[in-house]
């Protein structure tokens, strides 16, 4: 009767992960089979034009968004969990914090488009920008990095806290000496899911940045992202082949992001070892 349930549950694992592989294969490969034949050096490197011409300033707005946006995010996120987990009393307090991280995690982009836009833009006059776009998407991503920064730091052992204090090293020299070191990978994860959720935001882009089709020269300039550049020649054109060949420069730079993020991961494994 066991060997007959374990036999079920192998059979459901391994169907649900040939289902899972089936789907990525099946988005991807319609992807690539509608865009690839629209890639070329003039496609990547021109500049847009109505008649179909380049992303360059697409791919430049992106990467000006995902920089900006992990470099403001990540800091607050990651001294916020280190508070939530290291010095804050596991209290009511604590609780409500951790409830409205998971909460805020949950909101629709559309919703932090319009709070982006009616702060970023008209209140703090910003005006349609990269800026008010990048500080949008910051506050998106900080319950993920805040939620796998903490999880991250539950998993370094409590003896190493404990033989770092026994040794004489002050609470703030046990952090920033072994427990965040440690906790690195796990911090580096959360950063690359982060990376991935700002890359694919339209909506809230689409209401703080702008949809102007041109190079940025500074954060205060209006542009267009990667994919607010294939929600729009899919609405107004009706053009799924150039909108799949964004999306494969979409998933080129994610996969990009990610294997730089790893090498970084891997140079702070062999830092601590």
């Amino acid at each position: 009767m066991n060997k007959t349930k374990d036999n079920i549950l192998n059979a459901l694992v391994y169907l649900s992960a040939i289902f899972t592989v089936s789907v990525l294969i099946l988005i991807v490969g319609f992807i690539f089979l509608n865009g690839i034949k629209l890639i070329s050096p003039s496609f990547i490197f021109a500049n847009y034009s109505s008649s179909g011409g380049g992303i360059k300033p697409m791919i430049v707005t992106t990467l000006y968004v995902v920089l900006l946006s992990i470099l403001i995010a990540t800091p607050i996120g990651i001294l916020s969990a280190v508070y939530l987990q290291e010095y804050a009393k596991q209290g009511k307090i604590v609780k409500i914090i951790r409830f409205a991280t998971e909460s805020l995690s949950g909101i629709p982009s559309i919703v932090y488009g319009l709070f982006g836009g009616i702060f970023f833009v008209v209140a703090l006059n910003y005006s349609y920008s990269i800026l008010s776009g990048a500080l949008t998407v910051s506050i998106i991503i900080l319950p993920i990095i805040i939620r796998t920064t903490e999880e991250s730091l539950k998993t370094v052992p409590d003896s190493y806290r404990e033989a770092s204090l026994g040794l004489g090293a002050t609470k703030f020299q046990t952090l920033y000496k072994i427990i965040i070191p440690s906790a690195i990978p796990g911090i580096l994860s959360g950063v690359i899911l982060a990376m991935g959720r700002v890359i694919g935001e339209s909506a809230a882009i689409l209401l703080t940045a702008g949809t102007v089709a041109q190079m940025p020269y500074s954060l205060f300039d209006s542009a267009r992202t990667l994919t607010v550049q294939a929600y729009l020649v899919t609405k107004e054109n009706g053009d799924i082949n150039q909108a799949c060949a964004v999306g494969i420069i979409l998933i080129v730079i994610i996969l990009a992001l990610n294997y730089i993020a790893k090498l970084i991961s891997k140079k702070f494994n062999k830092a601590n070892y």
